[in-house]
C-alpha cells in the first residue's frame, strides 16, 4: 500500500509538471483550448515584415509571397481556403477566404461571423522598404492566432484582404464575394500590435474597440484576469472615431449594408506608414492579451 500511494504521488506530480510545461499555443486548463502564442505571432509578423515580402505592395511579388504564406498557414490549420483574385487598374489583387466547412456547404442556413484584416502594405518606395509590421502584419498574426483558437467553431469566415492601400479595393470586392452568405456581424482587426501610443501614458496594456459600446459590460467581464484598459472611442475623439469607424477602414462597406461591426485596434503610432514600422517594435505579450480577449468575446456570441 505505501508503494501504491508513493506511485500515485509521483504520477500526480508528473501530471502537474506536464501541465506547467505546456507550450504557448497548446491546450490549457482554461477552457481546454489553445491560447494565443506570442512566439507564433512573432514568427508570422516577422515573416510578413521581412524583405521577402518587401512591404507587400498590392500586385507585387512580395504581396504574392505574403498571400502564399497566409494560404499555407490556414490550410495547415485544417481550413477550406479559397483565393479570390480580381484585376483593377492592371493590378492583380488576391483576397484569401477561409472557413471550416468547404465552400458552398456553409452560410446557407445560418448566420456567420466574418473575421477580417488587410494584409497588403505600402511596399518599397525609392529603394526604401516600408515593413508594415504593425500596419498590418500584426492584424494578420492576430487573425491567424484566432483561426487556431476558434477552428472548432462553425459559422465563422476568415478573410485576409488585399488592396487596403489601393482605396480598400479588396474589401469592396469582398463584400461582393460574400454577398450570398448571411453575415451576423463583422470583426475587423487593423493595427493591433503596438503599445507605443497608449490612450493614457500610464496604461500600455490597452485596446480600442470601436462599435463595441453595446458589448461593454460583457467585454469588461471577459477582461477579468487580463487587465486590459478598454476604450470605445478613438483616443476620446468623436471626429476621429467617426473617421476610422465609418469612413476609411475596410469594414465600412459592411457597415453600409447594415451589418454590425466591431473594429479592434491599438491605434496609429509615429511609425505607421513609415520605414520604422518594424516587427521588433511590436509588444507581443500585450498582443496575446488582446487576441485572448477577442477570442473570449467571439466564443461568447
Amino acid at each position: 500500500m505505501p508503494h501504491f500511494r508513493a506511485g500515485i504521488k509521483i504520477f500526480l506530480l508528473c501530471c502537474l509538471i506536464a501541465g506547467m510545461l505546456l507550450p504557448e499555443g497548446s491546450s490549457s486548463a482554461q477552457g481546454g483550448r489553445v491560447r494565443p502564442s506570442e512566439s507564433r505571432m512573432r514568427i508570422d509578423a516577422e515573416y510578413l515584415a521581412d524583405s521577402t515580402c518587401a512591404g507587400r505592395r498590392p500586385g507585387s511579388t512580395g504581396c504574392s509571397n505574403a498571400a502564399s504564406y497566409i494560404l499555407r498557414r490556414m490550410e495547415s490549420l485544417g481550413y477550406s481556403v479559397l483565393v479570390r483574385s480580381f484585376v483593377q487598374d492592371g493590378i492583380v489583387f488576391r483576397n484569401i477566404i477561409a472557413s471550416r466547412e468547404p465552400f458552398g456547404s456553409a452560410g446557407k442556413d445560418s448566420r456567420e461571423i466574418l473575421l477580417m484584416c488587410s494584409y497588403d502594405g505600402m511596399g518599397t518606395i525609392s529603394g526604401k522598404m516600408y515593413p508594415g509590421a504593425d500596419s498590418n502584419a500584426s492584424g494578420v498574426a492576430a487573425l491567424l492566432s484566432l483561426a487556431e483558437i476558434l477552428k472548432g467553431r462553425a459559422n465563422m469566415v476568415f478573410a485576409f484582404v488585399d488592396g487596403h492601400n489601393a482605396n480598400s479595393a479588396g474589401a469592396l470586392a469582398l463584400k461582393e464575394q460574400l454577398s450570398g452568405r448571411k453575415l451576423r456581424m463583422v470583426a475587423n482587426i487593423d493595427i493591433i500590435g503596438s503599445t507605443l501610443s497608449p490612450v493614457e501614458s500610464a496604461w500600455k496594456r490597452y485596446m480600442i474597440i470601436l462599435g463595441g459600446s453595446s458589448f461593454e459590460n460583457r467585454l469588461e467581464r471577459l477582461n477579468e484576469g487580463l487587465g486590459l484598459h478598454l476604450y470605445y472611442s478613438y483616443y476620446r475623439s468623436k471626429s476621429f472615431t467617426e473617421l476610422f469607424y465609418r469612413k476609411v477602414s475596410d469594414h465600412r462597406f459592411f457597415l453600409g449594408k447594415g451589418i454590425p461591426v466591431l473594429y479592434f485596434t491599438s491605434g496609429i503610432t509615429l511609425d505607421t506608414n513609415r520605414t520604422t514600422d518594424t516587427a521588433d517594435k511590436l509588444d507581443y505579450p500585450v498582443l496575446a492579451q488582446r487576441v485572448e480577449l477577442i477570442a473570449r468575446l467571439l466564443e461568447s456570441i
